[in-house]
C-alpha cells in the first residue's frame, strides 16, 4: 500500500511559480500512475495532470498546458508539479492521488486509488 504527503504549497503572486513535491511510502510506488487534482471552494475536484508509472508519459489539463510540468522519480519515490506562471484562478486545493496502472488516461477523481491530505495555493492578484 503506498501512502502520499503532498507539501509545497503557499502564497504566491500573480505570475509567480510554486513547486509542489508528494512522497510515497511503500515499496510498490512505480506500479502506480500519479496525478494531481485540484478543488478551489465550492467547486469539484478537478484533473489536474498525469505521469504514468516510469515518467515517459504526461497528461495535462487544457487549463494548465504550457504552464505546469509533472515529474516523477521513482527511486526517491516522489512525484513533482513544477508550476509557472500562476494566475488567481489557479487558487486552490492540490492533491496528489495514485493509480494502480501504467498510463496517463486516468483523468476522473473516481479513477484514483490513493490520495494525499492536500496542499494549500493561493495566488493573488
Amino acid at each position: 500500500q503506498v501512502q502520499l504527503v503532498e507539501s509545497g504549497g503557499g502564497l504566491v503572486q500573480a505570475g509567480g511559480s510554486l513547486r509542489l513535491s508528494c512522497a510515497a511510502s511503500g515499496r510498490t510506488f512505480s506500479r502506480y500512475a500519479m496525478g494531481w487534482f485540484r478543488q478551489a471552494p465550492g467547486k469539484e475536484r478537478e484533473f489536474v495532470c498525469a505521469v504514468s508509472w516510469n515518467g515517459g508519459s504526461t497528461n495535462y489539463a487544457d487549463s494548465v498546458k504550457g504552464r505546469f510540468t509533472i515529474s516523477r522519480d521513482n527511486a526517491k519515490n516522489a512525484v513533482s508539479l513544477q508550476m509557472n506562471s500562476l494566475k488567481p484562478e489557479d487558487t486552490a486545493v492540490y492533491f496528489c492521488a495514485a493509480v494502480r496502472g501504467s498510463g496517463t488516461a486516468y483523468v476522473a477523481a473516481y479513477e484514483y486509488d490513493l490520495w494525499g491530505q492536500g496542499t494549500q495555493v493561493t495566488v493573488s492578484s
